[in-house]
């Protein structure tokens, strides 16, 4: 079974593996590749809230690649009315994992890419609270926020919240699909980007 390590002395081998990405040479001169994520969850309490989805893309040399793709979408265990109105934009033939597996997933797919999400605190904080439920350590990854390079290149004070919306708006870009994680996650990809672009990141 998946979660057998629960109740013996040894770590998974997903963590194994996904620990093994972090062991490389510092002198190494490793590709860099982003992932642009983000989520729907059943609220904005990383203590109480659960993951509904996630859905993420990979960038690479300053260009989204599309094949580089993952979305999953969770069971609810618990009833809550953000769960039902998400359940009206997830399709009937849409398969649904239990919270452990898409988290074995989503450390499959990212490896030690650099993670990055607009307002991403509360996003790592419900995937490491995740991490905890299954008696392991915190995500290793480094990781960027869209938010905060807005920020910057507007040159405000770096706790100012602007909402992804409001970025797109002032960057020019078209706001495609913002009832999904991997509609938002595609977005904030776009806005990533151009701001990376903007700041010479």
């Amino acid at each position: 079974m998946a979660l057998d390590w629960l109740i013996g002395t040894n770590l998974p081998q997903f963590w194994k593996n996904y620990l093994t990405h972090f062991e490389k040479d510092e002198n190494q001169e490793v590709h860099k590749r982003y992932v642009v994520f983000d989520m729907e969850t059943s609220g904005l309490n990383w203590k109480d809230d659960v993951i509904l989805s996630i859905g993420a893309i990979g960038v690479n040399d300053n260009a989204i690649e599309i094949g580089d793709f993952f979305e999953i979408f969770i069971k609810q265990e618990k009833f809550n009315s953000h769960s039902v109105a998400f359940s009206s934009v997830v399709k009937d033939d849409d398969e649904k994992f239990v919270e452990a597996e898409a988290i074995i997933q989503f450390l499959n797919f990212i490896k030690d890419a650099t993670l990055v999400s607009h307002n991403i605190n509360l996003d790592l904080e419900m995937i490491n609270q995740a991490l905890k439920r299954l008696e392991l350590g915190r995500l290793k990854n480094t990781f960027m926020d869209t938010n905060a390079l807005f920020q910057r290149w507007q040159h405000h004070v770096q706790d100012t919240q602007v909402s992804l919306d409001e970025v797109c708006d002032a960057l020019k870009i078209k706001k495609s699909d913002r009832l999904t994680a991997s509609g938002n996650a595609y977005t904030t990809a776009l806005v990533f980007l151009k701001l990376k672009s903007k700041l010479g990141i």
